[in-house]
């Protein structure tokens, strides 16, 4: 028995850097699945982090929120280890070519799959929605999973409000376009598994957003 779906979630510990400035961060990692197979949503500091979590189960997809070099340092490191697709949405190509390289430096550097608004992703009987949510960077996603009551807000949505828009590739006033077209549509007890940080729900988020 493949058993029921669920939310694995664990804190790797890295840096982030852009602009010229580097930061100490804790990435959420989340991995979405059964006890067969899953799907890794960002690939932050550590290959052995994520596996932690993965066990020996098969990985179907690396699903990127986005492409800062705390979401997606490792991802190609990961591709390599469980054989599965990275997936991006294509506007975050000048963020990812800051952490991966052009096309001069490395064969096969970019990504393999697209995600575009209203991408599905399956893993073990439930689906993983794609919302394109710009603001926080030109290509930056989230995860609905209807089935599990939850998304995944990557750097869009955090408790206490939208994610950071202060430096180069981001836009205030987008974010909060994204949050309100497109997360505080959801039910109000959907629960948010953010990129950074404590867990919040729409509704909590919404009172902060529209009170």
């Amino acid at each position: 028995m493949a058993g029921a779906v669920r939310v694995d979630h664990a804190v790797s510990s890295g840096t982030f850097s852009l602009d010229g400035e580097t930061h100490q961060v804790d990435n959420n990692l989340w991995v979405v699945g059964d006890d067969t197979e899953c799907v890794v949503i960002d690939a932050p500091h550590s290959v052995d982090d994520v596996m932690a979590l993965v066990g020996d189960r098969t990985v179907k997809a690396i699903v990127l929120t986005h492409a800062h070099d705390d979401h997606c340092r490792v991802a190609p490191a990961l591709r390599e280890r469980v054989a599965a697709p990275i997936m991006l949405h294509p506007a975050e190509r000048p963020l990812w070519e800051l952490t991966h390289g052009g096309p001069d430096d490395a064969d096969g550097y970019l990504w393999d799959l697209d995600l575009a608004d209203g991408t599905v992703v399956e893993v073990a009987g439930t689906r993983l929605e794609v919302l394109h949510t710009p603001g926080h960077s030109p290509g930056a996603v989230c995860l609905h999973a209807p089935d599990l009551g939850c998304v995944f807000s990557g750097d869009t949505l955090f408790q206490g409000g939208p994610g950071a828009t202060g430096r180069s590739y981001s836009d205030a006033d987008v974010i909060v376009e994204s949050i309100r077209t497109r997360l505080l549509v959801l039910p109000d007890d959907t629960v948010v598994h953010t990129g950074h940080g404590p867990d919040t729900s729409v509704g909590a988020e919404r009172a902060g957003l529209e009170g």
